[in-house]
């Protein structure tokens, strides 16, 4: 797992007004560690030019420094229009410093309006950092994105770049591609990129593109790391079709004595969010164009909203370790015992047993699981583990059962109804067990309903109290889940209301009192695994002053995953968030079933270090996953800025 952190001092650079040529724009940066400081070469939008671009801003190279790698000063031009060429803009610099030179790569405009006709890459080269004195045309082709590797492979000078990111009939798809040559003056030649182009295909790295409607671009500079080359990407979510256009980050491991090879990838690990990121000249975007290692340290430096420049971070080796192909389970292990519970018989629990409540009570792990008949019906059934993973005893019968109105079945007589998806907790010596509520007709609604622990453990099922509603009529609410400890006197309840994570306080649980807002928690990433929706998993677990939430996360392809969280001890603020997914099917058990591709939980338990998680397996199955608290806790406070500051 690993989590993005965003620069509190974000954006690092802003266009400046009374600078007429980085009045409009400056983004796409590119960074270079020094031992002084961060070089910065950015893309500088100015006001466009009355003869040549009437109707857009010329672009430009800009140069900035930093000692700190953040508050940026001594800004000016480095490189300007000068050839036909480059003659209508210099756009989105990426400089390396390689062999004692300094190369930076560009996006040459050599007509307008532009087209894929007079986009091509071009190439500044210079002793200094701050003055390039050498200019050359490297692809007579559409091509964006060129970047040289910091070193050589196998002797050769290796240059990665995007071929036709611009669509024509002849080339309607982008092609991330490397170029090899053993002298630089090698890539100055039309007929070496003659050559080359006739056997694009022999060049072209593996399909990063899920779909084909999706968009690629180099992002980067490739890093050399221990277990291959780290390439961070920019992949664009449905690029064709302007109302959904999403660009985001990726990561990729390429192998390292063949770069051609993937050896694993991320999806995308960052998405437009902040509102410099949403919102500017170009919306919703976050381009990567270079990367900085710093103390342990990736920082991914990127333009948002095509308007400023901007930098995240990730821990180096939790990003490392995600692209482990070796490392396929994620944080959390599944016990070779599983599944621990499958249907069985022909009675309550017959057709299906999955997304399981537990919690840990006199040394006893408790697991109320939801239990489905041949009827559809769900009812909540009661196993019991000493270790927390072998199943001791499981109880022929349910203990809770619908009783209410709105629990009954008044659909079809084979339709869904009952009490579904349990979560359970403990607040002084009661047990609430909090459950969506289903007659088959109406919106699923939240109910809740108590039971004192000695009556519990004495197995006194029929003392559970009768339900209530908690969530409001009409109105699809699920994911019910209360946290285990009072806020100023009242009780904090999770619940979803259409596809965010929302809480309200209630001062009482029994006088019919239901929820009447949504405080915000946490809302999907739209472009990552849970851009689609999210709900709580587990009631939050206490951690110091904090607490842990584990969440569901549904992806644009329908996937079930897991997440963390880290929240304030109000347990409404999100202080930090997993970048990438906990847990997610990889199991036959997982991944077919009543609903393909599904991990969901309701249950966890901690006992010293390990976190046991409880969870319903493609619906079908209960399974358990061991995962290191600390661990966990410590990727989580690794990304919060507000335990930073």
């Amino acid at each position: 797992m690993f989590i993005v952190r965003r620069e509190p001092h974000n954006p690092l650079l802003s266009p400046q007004r009374e600078r007429p040529w980085e009045a409009i724009a400056t983004f796409n940066p590119s960074a270079v560690r020094t031992r002084e400081g961060v070089r910065l070469y950015y893309r500088a939008v100015g006001n466009p030019d009355v003869l040549q671009t009437p109707h857009a801003g010329l672009s430009t190279v800009g140069t900035a420094f930093a000692e700190d790698g953040v508050h940026f000063h001594s800004r000016r031009q480095v490189l300007v229009p000068e050839t036909d060429w480059d003659r209508f803009g210099c756009e989105d610099p990426r400089a390396t410093f390689f062999e004692g030179r300094w190369y930076c790569f560009y996006t040459a405009l050599g007509g307008y309006p532009f087209g894929p006709e007079n986009i091509k890459v071009g190439l500044a080269i210079g002793d200094t950092s701050e003055r390039f004195t050498e200019r050359h045309l490297i692809t007579p082709f559409n091509a964006k994105a060129a970047t040289l590797f910091p070193e050589r492979i196998d002797g050769d000078i290796v240059l990665l770049l995007t071929a036709h990111t611009d669509w024509t009939q002849e080339h309607p798809r982008p092609t991330i591609a490397l170029a090899r040559a053993k002298r630089i003056e090698e890539f100055f030649d039309p007929e070496y990129w003659q050559r080359w182009h006739d056997r694009l295909a022999d060049h072209a790295l593996p399909e990063l593109r899920r779909v084909d409607d999706d968009h690629i671009e180099v992002g980067a500079a490739p890093i050399k790391t221990e277990k291959g080359w780290l390439l961070i990407y920019s992949y664009i979510q449905d690029y064709y079709d302007e109302r959904k256009r999403l660009f985001s980050v990726e990561a990729a491991l390429l192998d390292a004595q063949d770069p051609q090879r993937l050896v694993s990838r991320t999806e995308s690990l960052l998405v437009p969010e902040e509102i410099y990121e949403r919102y500017g000249t170009v919306p919703n975007i976050v381009f990567p164009t270079s990367t900085t290692r710093d103390d342990g340290r990736l920082d991914i430096w990127y333009g948002a909203a095509d308007t400023v420049c901007a930098k995240a971070s990730i821990r180096f080796d939790d990003l490392m370790r995600a692209l482990d192909p070796g490392q396929l389970a994620r944080t959390f292990l599944r016990a070779e015992e599983n599944p621990i519970l499958e249907p069985r018989g022909d009675g309550f629990e017959s057709r299906l047993v999955f997304n399981p409540a537990s919690i840990d009570i006199d040394g006893k792990v408790h697991i109320l699981y939801r239990a489905m008949d041949a009827a559809n019906t769900s009812t909540i059934g009661l196993a019991v583990s000493g270790d927390g993973i072998t199943i001791d005893e499981r109880l022929p019968e349910p203990i809770y059962v619908p009783r209410a109105e709105f629990e009954q079945k008044h659909g079809s007589p084979t339709g869904n109804s009952g009490c579904e998806d349990p979560r359970i907790v403990r607040i002084d010596d009661m047990l609430y067990l909090t459950y969506t509520a289903y007659d088959g007709v109406r919106a699923p609604a939240g109910a809740v309903s108590s039971i004192r622990v000695d009556d519990f453990l004495a197995r006194r099922f029929d003392r559970w109290s009768m339900p209530s509603l908690l969530t409001p009529d009409g109105v699809d609410d699920k994911d019910l889940a209360l946290l285990p400890e009072k806020i100023d006197g009242n009780y904090l309840l999770y619940h979803r209301i259409n596809n965010q994570i929302c809480a309200d306080l209630l001062p009482d649980l029994t006088s019919g009192r239901r929820v009447s807002r949504c405080i915000e928690v946490m809302e999907p990433r739209r472009g990552m695994w849970d851009g689609l929706k999210v709900g709580s998993a587990a009631p939050p677990v206490k951690v110091g002053d904090n607490w842990l939430m584990i969440y569901h996360g549904v992806s644009r392809h329908a996937t079930y995953r897991l997440g963390a969280a880290l929240l304030d001890a109000s347990g409404i603020e999100v202080l930090a968030r997993t970048a990438d997914p906990v847990f997610e099917p990889l199991k036959t058990y997982e991944k077919e079933g009543e609903i393909p591709n599904v991990v969901f939980s309701c249950g966890m338990v901690v006992r010293d270090d390990k976190l046991f998680l409880y969870y319903g397996g493609a619906d079908k199955v209960v399974g358990v996953a061991v995962a290191s608290l600390a661990h966990i806790i410590d990727a989580l406070r690794s990304g919060s800025t507000t335990l930073h500051a």
